[in-house]
């Protein structure tokens, strides 16, 4: 059991792990709390009770288009978990047409996101309060995409805290089999989008950067399918996003009420990713403008 000690000039409080009372709960708080998988759209929790074989818990589209198949322990993980999540995989690639049905009648789904379910790719996320180490050394073994995330809570009266760790896999020297995954760049972006707009799209990422190096901020750079992100660990803290083949825009995910009364007033703002976006005119839209939103979402994320 883990102490999480939260120290301020006043006081200190100690905070004893607290553990979730049943798997379902478990689910229900992943579910409803999206800011611990920011960049997937969950569409379904399985329902409880009757048999329930060969389905995950919960599916999920990420940002770049490809179908997340999410499975929850409320217990510690170790390897057993392997083969199970890889029958989710296989029912996946086999149903695909289950998961698109899910999406078409999701009435809340991003409108943004382009999804070509011929070309989707698997990738499997395993959700429990502890994962042993071991676990992550079959990642290596495998060629769908696996992200592993601990998630504890802690409370102090009202207050609910959570803890969320994303462990990485050791990467191995030996030859992996070459799963035909996709490196998302410029020479990417030219073969999906208008040329002369992925050129433009890369001059304001290199702005971009430069903000980020003059203000010392610990983000790195990431390319995406839709969009090229500035993250903080692994959480995107801002980013330019593609808005079809020729538009692109600034993207923060900062709630409306907290964007409402800043200058330069956001384009629209996206209820399913929580995220503002600020569209981009090549030419006369100067990122300098803009570094009052980006320092917002710095803060709110960083501090």
């Amino acid at each position: 059991m883990e102490t999480l000690i939260i120290k301020n000039k006043k006081d200190t409080k100690v905070l004893t792990q607290l553990m979730f009372n049943s798997e379902e709960e478990f689910e229900k708080l992943v579910f409803n709390t999206p800011e611990l998988l920011t960049d997937i759209f969950l569409l379904k929790r399985q329902v409880r009770g009757g048999n329930k074989t060969g389905i995950p818990d919960i599916i999920g589209i990420d940002e770049n288009g490809d179908i997340c198949i999410i499975e929850m322990k409320n217990v510690t993980v170790d390897s057993d978990i392997i083969p199970q999540v890889l029958e989710y995989a296989l029912w996946a690639e086999k149903y695909p047409d289950s998961i698109k049905s899910l999406w078409l009648e999701d009435e809340n789904k991003p409108d943004d996101l382009e999804i070509d379910w011929d070309e989707t790719e698997i990738r499997i996320i395993i959700i429990a309060p502890k994962i042993l180490n071991s676990t992550l050394e079959f990642v290596n073994k495998i060629t769908y995409k696996v992200d592993f995330f601990e998630v504890r809570q802690y409370k102090d009266a009202d207050i609910q805290y959570l803890f969320l760790n994303k462990l990485e896999a050791e990467k191995k020297n030996k030859p992996k089999i070459v799963s035909g995954l996709e490196i998302y760049d410029e020479e990417f972006y030219k073969k999906e989008r208008n040329q002369n707009s992925v050129t433009e799209f890369m001059k304001y990422v290199k702005e971009l950067e430069q903000i980020i190096k003059e203000k010392n901020w610990k983000l790195e750079t990431k390319y995406n399918k839709y969009y090229c992100g500035f993250k903080y660990g692994f959480f995107n803290v801002l980013s330019i996003n593609w808005v079809g083949t020729k538009t692109f825009a600034f993207a923060v995910k900062v709630s409306k009420d907290e964007l409402d009364n800043l200058d330069p007033k956001m384009t629209k703002y996206n209820t399913s990713w929580k995220q503002a976006l600020y569209y981009i005119e090549p030419g006369k839209t100067k990122t300098k403008d803009y570094i009052n939103i980006f320092e917002l979402a710095y803060k709110k994320l960083v501090g």
